[in-house]
């Protein structure tokens, strides 16, 4: 395993749908409160340190005729109206004014957004990953961020999957092969602060 040292003024720790709606969902391995309390670890490191905060949602148009419904064996998509609250951010992220917040409309944060173009703008060329569901949100901003090229960090225990089985297919299996997989403590260290620990 190669040592991990950032520099935070070209790193960004990008979080994946920690919003109202998604909270409800129980998560494997890690539960939810861990995985919510590691990600703000992290955002306190990354403030620290002077890194980049990147928050994601996802959220759909009133007719949700911007939302994905292609053929599926097990389609996801929800059924009658969203509670008004859906998409917004938990508290425990602690939103500060100058982070960059993402809307999505599908799994990754790149496509069809201008989270790409935020980051290049800003000079960064590596992202610290995290939220949920490892298997959907994380890991297709992972794939599409290693197609453009980023350097990234996997935060093992900032995130956690629909079965354990899925969030293990993506650690062991795909991130190795995007970028490194490491755990809270271990990026905390290497941005050189405590992130409220």
């Amino acid at each position: 395993m190669s040592e991990l040292s950032f520099d935070p003024g070209k790193t960004a720790i990008v979080v994946i749908d920690l919003q109202k709606g998604i909270m409800q969902i129980p998560g494997s391995p890690h539960p939810m409160a861990s995985v919510v309390a590691n990600c703000a670890r992290l955002l306190g490191a990354a403030r620290s340190a002077g890194a980049r905060v990147v928050l994601v949602h996802v959220d759909f148009t009133a007719d949700g005729g911007d939302r994905l419904a292609p053929a599926a064996d097990q389609a996801m998509r929800a059924s009658g109206q969203m509670p008004p609250d859906w998409s917004e951010l938990i508290a425990e992220l602690d939103r500060q004014p100058g982070d960059l917040v993402i809307q999505k409309r599908q799994w990754g944060a790149f496509y069809g957004t201008d989270l790409d173009l935020q980051l290049r703008r800003r000079g960064i060329g590596t992202i610290v990953l995290c939220g949920v569901a490892t298997e959907f949100g994380v890991e297709s901003t992972g794939r599409d961020s290693y197609e453009r090229g980023y350097e990234q960090v996997f935060a093992e225990d900032a995130m956690t999957g629909v079965t354990a089985e899925s969030h293990a297919n993506a650690v062991k299996r795909i991130f190795p092969r995007l970028g490194r997989v490491r755990s809270t403590d271990e990026i905390v260290a290497a941005l050189g602060a405590d992130g409220g620990a």
